[in-house]
């Protein structure tokens, strides 16, 4: 993957990206929480880019018995320990531990997901098709995109260069996106910014004298709830076969 020139990140980078995180409860809420009821009815998940199961877990909680999760960088023990703290049943996670352009399957999935996945890629629109392949016959698509190109791209720039530069800002352009999903014969395409005003670092052991003004910044931000590229934290992406 190292030297694939369509990846703009290494898996030694994901190994340092999550020996920063703890992995503990499943989020009683979610910022696309608008879309679970749709996507609940499936009976079958997919996320991509999708360890350590955190979404897949919650998922299950809300409904779908069959969840699944695809990434190159897997760690069984970490996910197991999650499904236990959780008192969730023993591998009700299943785990495929493989590289996504290398992956083809012939089961598809009722839902198709992927949350701060496509935007460390250079083609943004092969990313999205092989999600797109993913999709059984009335299959529903769902990507989260973080959005770099407003203020909290700002904080990245001037306190974390290096996350910011794995990330490609070209996939956070909301026209390029309507383009790219405008070439799938999908349905119901929705493609806009989410969430309320929020600001981060990653839990770096350098970014630490920054985290916590960069909290009260974000606390700030949330006076300011204007859904647009400047303040809102996300991008959803939504359509149905």
């Amino acid at each position: 993957m190292k030297n694939d020139p369509n990846n703009i990140t290494d898996q030694s980078h994901w190994e340092t990206y999550w020996s920063n995180y703890q992995f503990d409860k499943i989020p009683r809420k979610v910022v696309f929480g608008k879309f679970i009821p749709k996507l609940c009815r499936g009976k079958s998940f997919i996320e991509i880019g999708g360890f350590p199961g955190v979404f897949a877990a919650y998922f299950y909680k809300h409904g779908i018995k069959e969840v699944t999760v695809l990434d190159f960088y897997m760690n069984m023990g970490i996910v197991r320990k999650f499904e236990a703290i959780n008192h969730l049943p023993e591998n009700t996670i299943r785990c495929i531990d493989t590289d996504f352009f290398k992956f083809s399957s012939e089961k598809k999935y009722d839902v198709v997901f992927s949350s701060g996945f496509i935007e460390h890629f250079q083609d943004t629109r092969d990313v999205i098709a092989r999600h797109v392949d993913l999709l059984s016959e009335d299959g529903q698509l769902f990507m989260l995109i973080p959005n770099f190109l407003g203020l909290n791209g700002k904080m990245q720039k001037w306190f974390d260069k290096e996350n910011l530069e794995a990330h490609n800002l070209k996939s956070m352009e909301i026209g390029y996106l309507h383009k790219i999903m405008g070439l799938f014969d999908l349905h119901d395409v929705s493609v806009d910014y989410i969430g309320k005003p929020m600001l981060w670092l990653e839990p770096k052991p350098e970014n630490k004298p920054f985290r916590k003004m960069v909290k009260m910044l974000s606390y700030a931000s949330k006076l300011f709830p204007v859904k647009g590229k400047f303040l809102s934290p996300y991008i959803a992406i939504y359509a149905r076969k």
